[in-house]
């Protein structure tokens, strides 16, 4: 388990753009064993200059994968879903992702 919290905001002139926004990402792996694993790793975002009822993006889910070799090179590959439980007006319900990484 851990985490990543970041948060990047403008500092520039008056022709820059002006944003605050922030990222939280908790995450959590559990090894089942033989390779296969569930996870969660849910990526909150927040735009501090949004309305109040916009600032907030929160998924709540997760998911499973497996690591496995293709000849000698390791894999790893996972699918995971979200329910937005808190979300801008314009963003969609639900988000899901897919991940295929060679390890080296």
């Amino acid at each position: 388990m851990g985490g990543l919290i970041n948060n990047t905001w403008s500092v520039g002139g008056s022709s820059d753009p002006d944003y605050n926004q922030m990222l939280i990402q908790p995450f959590v792996n559990y090894n089942l064993g033989q390779g296969w694993y569930v996870v969660t790793a849910p990526i909150m975002t927040s735009n501090w200059k949004a309305p109040s009822s916009d600032t907030w993006t929160v998924p709540l889910g997760g998911g499973g994968g497996k690591v496995f070799r293709i000849g000698k090179q390791p894999v790893n590959v996972n699918i995971q879903v979200y329910y937005n439980v808190a979300k801008p007006t314009l963003a969609g319900d639900w988000s899901s992702r897919f991940q295929v990484q060679f390890l080296f």
